[in-house]
């Protein structure tokens, strides 16, 4: 019979058996200001580094660094983040620019010049990139991210919505916005801070587990604003039918007279389906005149460390003049439409070196290669029989099903020859393996590669889909291929181990949170998300990017 067990505090443990030396008499004050390295000062084992409260006295700038960087070597290896689109990796040139300008704030237009030429030079390249016509003025900025971008780009939608309804002398109270429940966080987020009713289209299996085409036309009307469509789902990759749907409200517009636009939000997608040969499968840019706006993450696909997204709208006619505000800021006068004012600028000119460093041969290697690093992924972990691809870059262009037995396509020069998506391998386990192993939960094989360093997260698909969990890699341009095998060969040892240990269920191995995370934060543990204030099935839930 198991014993009673009480629960054990280990900062009081802590604070309980430690030597106290100023108890017995003796004093730091000379140690305080006078060490030979960081480890013999008093912070090393007499005194803490004050964690909640200013303390009253600093302590030696070595000190405080090599503790902080000692803390900081808990966190994960940014180069084994196998979870986030983000990249994690620059040249050292690009670093040594960066340094070189981390002082200098994007709002100060009028003091650096040069910096914002070529934020104005980023502008034009994009969008050359993204298609705009001859004759139509793009007008575009830098932001902090697509969130910031997403929301501006709505934001227009919203405005140029109610001045053509109340130009009409009909009501302008109800605006709403279509997007697929495999949508970024952000999207719902623009919907509830701006006030418009947020219509969240169910995924399937059907539609790739992106938006459906056939509820876009069901949901739309009279107070739609737009459609949010996504070039690339943080779920599997799969990019939305932007020409298909732009079709639809084409055939709508004939019927009713109603012009709906589309905003594409192309977080990732933005800066690879220009540059790959497979391009989005479709027409997906400014070649489509139903889209009137685009966001990208630079500090995704763009290369670049976090801090940076852009949105650019094909024609400045699509920017409403009342959203930009004329600043009057230390002796210059700049237009502005952003949710942010003082922000780095460091990024800006990293953005820039890497499109004229690499130019756009330079990118299409690189995105090229992680979609072939991605494909190899796929097929390996289907080749094994114990899991599944929910993503499909690895299948002959219009194959978009797993079977089993089917042999792998490997005869493609070039991912033209494949489904054009996202660099993302999202795979699940077989049919087979949750039968025959019943007890083996999904979510152990990520907490054991955790505990190999690499951070592979696993989630449920949107709701409507949601009882399949997910296991997904971002094949990100670091991630080379001898790290690829050596990825193959822990997953596939990880899951042997799994499946040879005595009816074990892993599920019980989870990384302890901090005191911070405990009693700062109001989210959730994995284990305790049926508790959750708003459940998964009811709207969008993060999905990890």
């Amino acid at each position: 019979m198991a014993g009673l067990a009480r629960h054990v505090n280990p900062e009081e443990l802590i604070e309980t058996l430690r030597d106290h030396p100023t108890h017995r008499g003796r004093s730091h004050s000379s140690r305080a200001v006078s060490h030979t390295t960081p480890y013999s000062s008093r912070y090393a084992s007499a005194t803490e580094l004050s964690k909640f409260k200013i303390p009253q006295d600093g302590a030696p700038a070595d000190v405080v660094h090599q503790l902080l960087k000692d803390e900081l070597d808990l966190d994960g290896r940014p180069s084994l983040n196998l979870a986030s689109f983000v990249g994690t990796f620059m040249e050292r040139e690009a670093e040594q620019l960066m340094v070189e300008n981390l002082s200098k704030n994007l709002s100060d237009a009028d003091e650096y010049p040069a910096m914002m030429d070529m934020h104005a030079r980023c502008i034009s390249i994009l969008a050359h990139l993204w298609g705009v016509q001859k004759g139509e003025k793009a007008i575009g900025s830098a932001t902090t991210g697509s969130s910031e971008a997403i929301h501006l780009g709505g934001l227009a939608m919203k405005r140029r919505w109610q001045e053509k309804r109340q130009a009409e002398g009909k009501d302008a109270s109800k605006p709403n916005i279509l997007m697929g429940a495999n949508a970024q966080v952000a999207l719902e987020k623009f919907a509830r801070y701006f006030e418009v009713e947020a219509r969240i289209l169910p995924v399937s299996e059907k539609s790739n587990y992106r938006l459906d085409p056939e509820l876009v036309k069901e949901n739309i009307d009279e107070n739609t604003i737009g459609v949010f469509v996504i070039l690339g789902s943080t779920y599997t990759g799969h990019y939305e039918p932007v020409e298909e749907i732009s079709n639809i409200l084409d055939e709508y517009e004939k019927k009713t007279g109603i012009s709906i636009p589309i905003h594409v939000d192309a977080a990732s997608g933005g800066f690879i389906a220009p540059f790959t040969h497979a391009k989005a499968g479709q027409k997906w840019n400014f070649e489509l005149p139903r889209v009137k706006s685009i966001n990208v993450s630079g500090h995704k696909f763009g290369l670049v460390y976090a801090g940076v997204g852009w949105i650019i709208w094909r024609d400045e006619s699509y920017l409403p003049k009342h959203l930009i505000f004329e600043l009057h800021y230390l002796g210059g006068t700049e237009e502005s439409f952003t949710l942010n004012f003082s922000r780095p600028g460091a990024q800006i000119i990293a953005q820039y070196y890497n499109l004229i460093h690499l130019g756009f041969n330079g990118y299409r290697g690189i995105m090229e290669n992680t979609l072939a690093n991605a494909r190899l992924l796929s097929r390996a972990l289907e080749t094994t029989g114990w899991y599944k691809c929910v993503s499909d870059i690895h299948r002959k262009k219009g194959d978009n099903k797993y079977e089993k037995g089917k042999p792998q396509y490997e005869d493609g020069d070039t991912s033209a020859d494949y489904n054009a998506g996202l660099p993302v391998v999202a795979f699940t386990f077989t049919d087979d393996v949750k039968k025959n192993f019943p007890l083996i939960k999904q979510v152990s094989v990520s907490n054991l590669l955790r505990a190999k360093q690499y951070i592979i997260p696993n989630y449920p698909l949107p709701p409507n889909e949601d009882k399949t969990e997910i296991l997904r890699v971002v094949v990100r341009e670091s991630l080379s291929l001898d790290m690829i095998d050596r990825l193959v060969t822990d997953i596939c040892s990880i899951t042997e181990s799994l499946m040879s240990s005595d009816q074990a269920d892993l599920l019980g191995w989870q990384p302890t949170p901090s005191i911070e995370k405990q009693y700062s934060s109001h989210g959730l543990q994995a284990k305790n998300q049926h508790i959750a204030r708003t459940p998964m099935h009811k709207g969008i839930h993060r999905s990890v990017c």
